[in-house]
């Protein structure tokens, strides 16, 4: 199968890439290499990928209509994986018309490229923000979604509808992938648990917001990139399905667990809620589970030691986070 990943060259997008290229899919990668972290990072993500004769890197933003025009005129496309995005919850209040006209513009874009070039099968990449501070746990793609408290929820849920919509018009098959908090090795180093390690390791205090109560379900690289690969193969109708390790883990525990993966004491600077944040994710995963056969199975203790472990081991990583910041 030829697949078009959009954010190929992202933490996610990188890891499903060298997935679906060991499993002999021809993969085209679309990344703009947005600044919003270095760039060198992005392009070490890749350097796997790279070595295959399988796989096309395009650099072009996902709102140049003719670009992905011209990628898929002249490449035969199966599927679109769309996981490019401006992401985060913060930044999104900072700068919320660049997300719309990223992730909604962008992603309607990338369906009306689908529409023209006939491609039937669609993933979208959205976030268990969209269910915002829903007070039913654990969260199930039943409930309802339309209280988003952030720009990003609001975008990924406007993603959702524009994917249905697609789906009801054209009859394209469209999956919807809820993900909940994902974590592992080159996960953004804007992230929690990659911040976190970060600072701890050079003894610099962690910013901690709130009373540390606050719930988040990490979820684990491979697990995602199972569903991921699952949805792939299973991609027919319209669905929405979350993918999360339906484990919540709350704030202060998380900083515990750390703390024991690298062998070191955090220090904390205590500050104020932030808006947009939400209490509490927890997946309820069973459609997954049912339909996709989705065995998250990854403890957050096995994750942190294997993202400290690919942390402490990349040569020259926090080098280029300094400069990154000292830019």
């Amino acid at each position: 199968m030829n697949i078009l990943i959009t954010g190929a060259a992202g933490f996610i997008g990188s890891h499903l890439t060298e997935r679906l290229l060991e499993m002999g899919h021809t993969v085209i990668g679309l990344d703009n290499f947005d600044p919003f972290y270095n760039r060198t990072i992005k392009e070490r993500n890749l350097q796997v990928a790279q070595t295959s004769s399988q796989f096309t890197m395009v650099e072009a933003d996902i709102r140049d209509a003719d670009a992905v025009g011209t990628i898929l005129q002249n490449q035969p496309i199966d599927m679109i994986v769309h996981l490019a995005a401006k992401a985060g919850v913060r930044p999104s209040i900072a700068d919320p018309v660049s997300y719309q006209d990223v992730n909604i513009r962008g992603t309607q874009v990338m369906l009306e490229a689908a529409r023209k070039h006939n491609i039937r099968k669609f993933i979208f990449a959205s976030s268990s923000s969209v269910y915002g501070n829903n007070k039913k746990v654990p969260f199930a793609e039943s409930d309802n979604v339309d209280f988003p408290i952030s720009p990003y929820a609001a975008t990924k849920k406007a993603g959702e509808l524009l994917c249905y919509t697609y789906h009801h018009l054209y009859d394209i098959d469209m999956t919807c992938l809820r993900f909940f908090t994902v974590y592992g090795p080159r996960q953004r180093p804007d992230l929690a648990i990659h911040k976190f390690v970060r600072l701890i390791e050079n003894n610099q205090p962690i910013p901690v917001f709130g009373d540390r109560s606050m719930r988040r379900d990490f979820t684990y690289i491979d697990d995602i990139i199972q569903g991921v690969l699952a949805a792939i193969e299973r991609c027919r109708g319209y669905h929405i399905y979350n993918l999360g390790e339906s484990r919540p883990v709350r704030l202060d525990e998380l900083i515990t667990a750390i703390e024991k993966a690298l062998g070191k004491k955090a220090r904390l600077e205590r500050l104020p809620e932030q808006p947009g944040d939400v209490r509490q994710t927890y997946a309820d995963v069973a459609k997954a589970q049912k339909d996709l056969g989705y065995n998250p199975q990854t403890p957050i203790e096995t994750g942190l030691a294997a993202f400290v472990t690919w942390y402490r081991n990349l040569s020259g990583y926090a080098t280029t986070l300094r400069r990154d910041k000292n830019s």
